[in-house]
């Protein structure tokens, strides 16, 4: 029988009692407990600085080995722009399901891209620093949605940028989601 060692989302990640007056880091564990991606979509490895509800600060290390890179492009290996979005939009994600405790039954979905302009190629053997700060914040109706301007830099210099709008919505299955029965039999 195999086991999973991977950690589980609805293990919680520490969060210190004054956020105010501290910064958190995480490392790779403490995100796997925090976003429902794994490998290979799952495209930040650590996070270097988060001030709850305003900003974060997460590390790509971008490998040859990444899949993406076999067809993208063979013998021209270019990071695809969309994939870094997607981290920017993963890094804004670690932020807002801090603030989840039933985060093991949400997932986060984008609900739009804006002013996504790609400066300069990411490829194996580069370092993506992703700053993710937040523009909006709002909290109602037993949802969560956040608006972030996220920036990608290779060394001190901007890779991309994009404004992204995310929302909380339940798992499949999970209690509140669409189609859940809430009858007992």
């Amino acid at each position: 029988m195999e086991t999973n060692n991977s950690p589980q989302m609805s293990e919680t990640a520490e969060i210190p009692e004054n956020p105010a007056a501290e910064h958190i880091h995480y490392d790779i564990n403490d995100i796997m407990r925090i976003l429902p991606h794994r490998f290979p979509m799952l495209l930040i490895d650590r996070v270097v600085d988060l001030v709850r509800k305003q900003r974060i600060v997460a590390i790509k290390n971008v490998t040859i080995d990444e899949p993406f890179f076999v067809g993208h492009f063979p013998g021209s290996p270019i990071m695809p722009g969309v994939l870094i979005v997607e981290a920017i939009a993963q890094a804004g994600g670690a932020l807002l399901l801090t603030e989840v405790s039933d985060r093991d039954e949400k997932l986060i979905v984008f609900t739009g891209i804006e002013r996504a302009k790609f400066r300069r190629q990411v490829v194996p053997g580069d370092q993506v620093r992703i700053e993710v700060e937040v523009l909006a914040w709002r909290e109602g109706s037993g949802r969560k949605a956040v608006r972030m301007q996220g920036i990608a830099y290779v060394e001190g210099k901007r890779a991309a940028e994009a404004t992204v709008t995310c929302q909380l919505v339940p798992k499949p299955g999970s209690p509140g989601s669409p189609g859940e029965s809430t009858t007992t039999e």
